[in-house]
């Protein structure tokens, strides 16, 4: 096991325990049976199968396309390489993601991660399994990891988690410091840098007429900077009366794991309709 998968399970056992003890891990507000067996079948064919794949994979395909480049980029500068991963790795992810709340294909791998009705580390990777397959994000890295990059990726990888892990768990860091009048104006510069606990907790809220909730935007993963440069951005520093998905039928467990094996049940084609005005506006 590498530093950093090390480094990243201690981050994320380090929230879970925080919610353990604050805010009951494994019994949130209108959690369902369901709840459970998406976010482990999510995580565990994530982890073992679907992100080591598709990085081996792309450093295959990148092999068998161009072997010349093969570690082309093993002595960039530090910066450049950051920068390289920020661009082809967390602003791609922000597009992925934003397309992913446009369009109801893609809506439809994604709706799991909002499926719930809480806020938790549990949500982290909880999505279709498909989902990521598809992400091009997570096909770009392999590339650059290929490319020489791994060393960068590395460390670049437990700081994204840090922040994606945070901005999900219901124990939010950023609350207290909001209280703290001294440590607005460094606030101010975090939440336009960063994704925070109350700029993505916005993003997963239920309805539309809470002035906390934006599930249209807010779509930053380790930057929140995307929102900020490409219009898509609210701050509000409070949070959501409520999570979830409004306006659609409840999702079964096949549609939320592997749709579209398992489509949505409609019973008319008004019913098909609505259904895909509602993803988009969600």
């Amino acid at each position: 096991m590498t530093p950093s998968t090390i480094a990243i399970i201690a981050i994320y056992l380090g929230f879970a325990l925080l919610e353990l003890w604050r805010s009951n891990l494994f019994g949130k507000p209108e959690q369902t049976r369901d709840d459970g067996i998406v976010e482990a079948v999510s995580i565990t064919v994530l982890l073992t199968l679907t992100q080591p794949a598709v990085l081996f994979a792309s450093g295959a395909i990148a092999e068998a396309i161009a072997p010349q480049y093969a570690g082309a980029l093993a002595d960039l500068p530090l910066w450049a390489g950051v920068g390289l991963l920020l661009v082809c790795d967390d602003m791609v992810q922000y597009w992925w993601h934003r397309a992913s709340h446009s369009t109801p294909w893609l809506y439809n791998l994604h709706r799991a991660h909002h499926n719930a009705r809480y806020m938790s580390v549990r949500l982290v990777y909880r999505n279709n399994i498909i989902y990521y397959a598809l992400m091009p994000n997570l096909w770009l890295s392999g590339v650059l990891i290929w490319m020489g990059l791994g060393w960068v990726y590395a460390g670049y990888i437990v700081v994204k988690l840090l922040v994606i892990i945070g901005a999900h768990s219901d124990v939010a860091w950023d609350r207290p410091l909001y209280r703290t009048a001294w440590l607005s104006p460094i606030m101010w510069v975090v939440e336009r840098t960063i994704s925070t606990p109350a700029t993505h907790h916005a993003h997963h809220g239920r309805h539309a007429d809470d002035p906390a909730v934006h599930y249209k935007g807010n779509y930053g993963n380790l930057l929140f900077l995307w929102d900020i440069l490409f219009g898509t951005a609210r701050i509000t520093r409070t949070f959501p009366q409520s999570y979830g998905v409004e306006n659609l039928a409840p999702a079964s467990l096949g549609q939320q794991l592997l749709w579209p094996l398992f489509p949505e049940q409609r019973t008319d084609n008004a019913a098909a309709q609505d259904g895909d005005n509602n993803v988009v506006s969600h």
